[in-house]
Order: structure tokens, then C-alpha cells, then sequence
């Protein structure tokens, strides 16, 4: 390869890691929609997600038993830290549904500049329920509809 075309790959690497983000399922709390060892593509977004949308959102950091999020909003770079994959249960100005209810109880408001997300499977999910409202720009990406590659290759 010559050195323009290892520039060229360097180059491109950056800007497809500015826009988009690979990230494998852990858990159960996303199925039946992912399964563990699923891999699937989220789009970086500045837009604030909807309700519905699957989004890749930034775990909080345990401080005594109280989650927070010190660290400065995350960027291309920041592979080291810890993703969720949640669906988005409410945004914003909208009431707490019954099923997002926890740290914010059914038909709250939730805050300005934050969102409520669930998993897809209760039982198995930490989510808003347990780690309340997370701020908008804590979200990292929009899950893409895609073939995903599952895990058993089925």
C-alpha cells in the first residue's frame, strides 16, 4: 500500500468512526429484538432521539449507590467506556409511561434535555427505571434497521 493510500484509509477510519458505531449485544435486556453476541450499527446523531427509537447511550458511572454521569459527554474516541442499548421510552417534556415508572413515577414530566429508556425485556434490563432520566447528550448513537449478524448464525 503506498503512503497516500495509507493516509487515505486513516482519513476514511476517522470519518466513519465520527459517524457510526459498532456495537455487540450484551445481556438479555434487549431481547427479543437483540440477542447476546448480536452486532449492530448505530448512526451518531445531534438530534434529540423519539420515543420508540433504539439508541446506544453512555452507562452511568457508580459513585456510592447513586449513578452519574462526571465524565464529559463522549466522543469518537471513547471506545473504553461502557454502552447501553435501550429503546426510548419517553423524551423531554413528555409524562412517564407506566412502564419506564421508577426513579420518576407514571405521568411525571420528564425533564428538559433528558430521555427515559427501557429494555425490550423488563426483568433483565437497568434502565431509566433504576438509573432515572439520562441526558440527551449522553446518547451516542440511533440504532440502524439492519440484517443484524446474530450470534448462533442463525
Amino acid at each position: 500500500m503506498t503512503r497516500s493510500g495509507r493516509t487515505y484509509g486513516a482519513w476514511l477510519r476517522t470519518r466513519l468512526a465520527r459517524r457510526w458505531v459498532s456495537v455487540t449485544v450484551e445481556g438479555d435486556s434487549m431481547r427479543p429484538t437483540f440477542n447476546p453476541g448480536d452486532r449492530v450499527l448505530a448512526r451518531r446523531v445531534k438530534t434529540t432521539p423519539q420515543a420508540g427509537d433504539i439508541v446506544v447511550v453512555e452507562a452511568p458511572v457508580l459513585l456510592g449507590n447513586r449513578s452519574t454521569w462526571h465524565l464529559p459527554p463522549p466522543g469518537p474516541g471513547d471506545l473504553d467506556r461502557r454502552w447501553l442499548i435501550k429503546r426510548v421510552a419517553a423524551v423531554g417534556g413528555d409524562l412517564v409511561p407506566a412502564a419506564a415508572a421508577g426513579v420518576l413515577a407514571a405521568g411525571e414530566v420528564v425533564p428538559p434535555g433528558s430521555l427515559l429508556v427501557v429494555g425490550d425485556n423488563p426483568a433483565h434490563s437497568h434502565d431509566s427505571r433504576h438509573l432515572g432520566p439520562i441526558p440527551v447528550d449522553r446518547v451516542i448513537g440511533r440504532v440502524v434497521p439492519s440484517r443484524r449478524i446474530r450470534s448462533d448464525f442463525s
